[in-house]
């Protein structure tokens, strides 16, 4: 079902405020954004806008992801490095 945004091509104060309660619902939120970045009923300019924040969010994850994997990594190798020599042989 296709419909005709001419007439409303831009989302109102009033229908942005309704959008921003419904984000300070827990759980509600992360459903909601996926539905309006993803549906087809949605205004254009919401369905972009979340759209947007779906891409930051996970660019904001991949780099989270990539600098918790290299601390993880250089905490592997300082404890290898430094608590090995306390079971080397005294010569």
């Amino acid at each position: 079902m296709e419909h005709d945004y001419n007439e409303r091509e831009h989302m109102t104060l009033g229908d942005w405020i309704i959008t921003f309660l419904i984000l300070c619902v827990p759980c509600v939120n992360i459903v909601m954004i996926f539905v309006w970045a993803f549906s087809s009923d949605t205004n254009p300019s919401k369905k972009t806008f979340f759209q947007a924040v779906l891409i930051v969010w996970a660019t904001f994850f991949c780099i989270s992801l990539m600098i918790s994997m290299i601390g993880a990594t250089s905490g592997i190798i300082h404890q290898m490095t430094h608590h090995s020599a306390i079971f080397l042989p005294r010569l």
